[in-house]
């Protein structure tokens, strides 16, 4: 039997879909072409100098703060260290563009924004070290635990901006990231959480250049990492990220949109790790010295130095100011970390739960008293 000769088939008439349009204009959530700058721009005219030159002496003492941590891996003081040189700018800027409400939700690379938001730096490299799996109070600093498994602390700092909408308080949530964590499934879903509940929480890419020896051109095809804001339905945007004032500027505007209820962002801060993956790492084997000295002339100490002289707001005493200032803070950490740190084999069941189960009350006992015989042996 045919279609026209079925009871009723002379009414049939197939009825066209409704025209289709996109749910979002995409063209306000596209980033602009070039990353964003300020620093040797017109704009920098604009900038605060208060502002700047909070951002040099942050910077100086973050460059200061990452040498002397590098050293005391060799010193065997920290197990590994994944250096921020270079990447300094993203890092302070980060943490300065924070109120004091905010979670700061930091990887494993990112021990310096945790410093630069007024975490003591021993406590910061406590994991690092290898005594606690933190080191400090989160709640208390507005810090999430430093995430080493790629992008997992993203779900998290959606799920704390998210909560704290519901209950009406003024949080934001900043997380970080590197280029390699934007292959990470976790990555996918945070975003895709975040735009659909329009959570008031901005991700930040460190893109710098290569997750441990994979360079990004083998992770991605995407015009940049800040176009793939668009089909998450937020908006993308790019900026230097050896540029303090462009990342600090930038990152303002997505934690006042979200603030006001406008929903998450994605910001790319293009910018390039100077020293190795960690000090386990040989960084020669997958990339040249002409490369690294290109990025070099690029520092983001350099680039303001150079915006602050020319300005009239930075001269030799004023470096040397800061410059006194970072090296008092490293031999501060130096002396500390130099200590050995007194461990109590009970701490193992302190934070592990707000109240013991049974099975780690029995488990505390049982190494209560083979700590006890062990004391009576000697």
């Amino acid at each position: 039997m045919t279609v026209q000769e079925l009871p009723g088939a002379a009414a049939y008439r197939p009825t066209p879909p409704p025209a289709w349009k996109p749910r979002t204009d995409p063209a306000p959530l596209l980033p602009d072409p070039e990353p964003y700058r300020v620093l040797g721009t017109d704009a920098a005219a604009g900038a605060d100098p208060e502002l700047l030159l909070r951002l040099y002496a942050a910077l100086v003492r973050g460059r200061r703060y990452n040498v002397q941590a590098t050293a005391l891996t060799k010193q065997g003081r920290l197990a590994v260290y994944p250096s921020s040189t270079g990447q300094e700018a993203c890092e302070v800027a980060a943490a300065l563009a924070l109120e004091d409400r905010d979670w700061l939700f930091p990887s494993y690379r990112d021990t310096l924004a945790a410093v630069v938001r007024g975490l003591d730096p021993v406590q910061a490299l406590t994991l690092l070290r290898g005594d606690w799996h933190t080191g400090y109070d989160p709640r208390e600093h507005r810090i999430a635990p430093l995430c080493t498994p790629l992008a997992t602390q993203l779900p998290h700092a959606v799920g704390l901006a998210h909560a704290a909408r519901l209950k009406g308080d003024d949080v934001v949530a900043l997380a970080m990231v590197g280029d390699g964590g934007t292959s990470e499934g976790d990555f996918h879903e945070a975003l895709n959480f975040a735009a659909v509940w329009r959570a008031p929480v901005v991700f930040l890419v460190q893109n710098n250049g290569f997750a441990i020896s994979v360079p990004l051109a083998k992770q991605t095809a995407a015009p940049s990492l800040a176009h793939k804001a668009v089909g998450y339905g937020m908006p993308g945007r790019l900026v230097d990220g050896n540029d303090a004032a462009a990342v600090h500027e930038v990152l303002g505007e997505a934690l006042a949109r979200a603030r006001r209820g406008g929903g998450p962002t994605l910001i790319e801060a293009v910018t390039y790790r100077i020293d190795a993956h960690t000090n386990a790492d040989d960084a020669t084997r997958y990339r040249g010295e002409v490369e690294v000295e290109a990025w070099r002339a690029h520092d983001p100490i350099r680039l303001l130095e150079r915006e602050l002289t020319e300005r009239g707001l930075l001269d030799d005493d004023g470096k040397r100011a800061a410059a006194d200032a970072a090296e008092t803070m490293a031999a501060d950490l130096r002396e500390r970390m130099n200590a050995d740190p007194v461990l109590d084999p009970m701490d193992l069941f302190t934070h592990v739960y707000a109240e013991q189960t049974s099975q780690l009350r029995e488990q505390a006992a049982q190494l209560r008293a083979e700590l006890a015989a062990e004391g009576e042996a000697r």
